[in-house]
């Protein structure tokens, strides 16, 4: 590991860069004014939770809190790596109890309409066979269906994110993730481990995907980032074995980020829950370099990866929401927990998921209000008045900010 002073932050409470050259610079271990000031956004059920405590009732869904919250955001490259065209939305059978549908993957699942399960219960996926995969294959992931915007709309796109102050992110699919979605959990399981060269033949073909689909933007457009859907691990550890992990995908992943730095784009992030600790070498092997969201009931700790990895790993997230959930003590010693490493760089925290509707909308305010001045973020707008007028207009026996 480099040599770093005890602080990458030159400027701390005061902005002279744009939100992209800031990303840039954080995610290459180099000063910069201040870190940024990222969160991942809040679970739907947490608008109208926070609705009743003081949060504007038009602030309804994660772009319009970005905005209300005054947050760094990110731009994204409008090309798509997965299924093309989707599956139709189709309604198989509705009662009062429920309803069947094929979803946009082409899975069959049943919801309950009493609200008793948020989770739908899958009853069919449409990659049961090899046979079943090869139609698929054809269908839905051809490298040869279009996957950009038209022409003039993507010239449009390609001047505006070349122009953008923000981070540009690239989608990178996935190779596990997907296929288990497409198969279902157990399937995917059992197929890893009695026909494991089916498996590393569909993720050759995700691959072949990828790289030939994402060449003309990176070509095209300066990208920032590079991201990886994989949702591969449990809190008690990760899908597949880290055996199989090293020998069939982190090969397919240096094709994809080999490919990616021949363009110049040299940062990637996979976005895993969970307890992924056991996949993070077989990442990195890959040129995956970036984890997200480390999630602490997970076990993926931020100081213990720092210390295993030095600045060959850069973090995203990580931010406790139990701690945000418990109150104001909690928050402070989270933060403060979290200090040191932000501030070697290389580190962007924010909420170790979206945030839930447990986390009060004062106790959340509160958080952000206390990152800033903790981190040395300038403060886009007084969040302190906010929690204040919310705590002031909370119902009589209702307190929104736990002590």
């Amino acid at each position: 590991m480099r040599v770093q002073p005890a602080s990458l932050y030159a400027s701390p409470g005061v902005s002279t860069m744009t939100s992209r050259e800031r990303f840039r610079r954080v995610t290459h271990y180099k000063t910069a004014d201040h870190p940024a000031h990222w969160e991942f956004g809040w679970w739907e059920e947490t608008f109208p939770t926070w609705h009743r405590q003081g949060l504007p009732d038009s602030v309804t869904n994660n772009r319009q809190g970005d905005r209300f919250f005054a947050l760094d955001t990110q731009d994204y490259v409008p090309v798509n790596v997965g299924i093309v065209p989707p599956f139709t939305y189709e309604v198989i059978e509705e009662t009062e109890r429920y309803i069947i549908y094929r979803n946009g993957e082409g899975a069959i699942c049943q919801s309950f309409t009493d609200g008793a399960s948020t989770i739908p219960h899958y009853l069919k996926f449409p990659i049961e066979t090899r046979a079943d995969w090869e139609r698929f294959r054809d269908e839905r992931l051809n490298p040869n269906t279009p996957r950009y915007p038209d022409d003039a709309e993507w010239a449009a796109a390609v001047a505006r994110l070349n122009a953008s102050d923000t981070p540009v992110t690239i989608g990178l699919g996935s190779l596990f993730g997907v296929i288990r979605d497409w198969m279902g959990f157990e399937n995917a399981c059992v197929a890893v481990a009695e026909e494991p060269e089916w498996m590393a033949e569909m993720m050759d073909h995700l691959t072949l995907l990828t790289i030939t689909t994402i060449d003309r933007a990176l070509r095209e457009v300066r990208v920032d980032l590079g991201l990886f859907w994989e949702d591969m691990a449990y809190n008690a550890g990760p899908m597949v074995s880290p055996a199989f992990f090293r020998a069939v995908m982190t090969p397919r992943y240096k094709e994809i980020t080999d490919c990616c730095r021949r363009r110049g784009l040299d940062t990637f992030c996979v976005d895993c829950d969970g307890d992924a600790n056991l996949l993070v070498d077989g990442w990195l092997a890959g040129g995956v370099n970036g984890m997200f969201p480390l999630e602490r009931a997970g076990h993926m700790f931020p100081h213990d990866l720092r210390e295993r990895y030095r600045d060959h790993v850069l973090l995203f997230g990580g931010v406790d929401k139990r701690a945000m959930i418990a109150g104001r003590e909690a928050i402070e010693a989270e933060l403060r927990y979290l200090a040191p490493i932000v501030e070697q760089g290389g580190f962007i925290p924010f909420c170790d998921h979206r945030c839930p509707p447990d986390v009060t909308y004062a106790n959340y305010l509160y958080y952000l209000q206390r990152k800033c001045e903790l981190f040395g973020i300038p403060k886009p707008m007084d969040y302190d008045a906010l929690r204040e007028a919310a705590e002031r207009s909370a119902p009589r026996g209702l307190s929104p900010c736990t002590p």
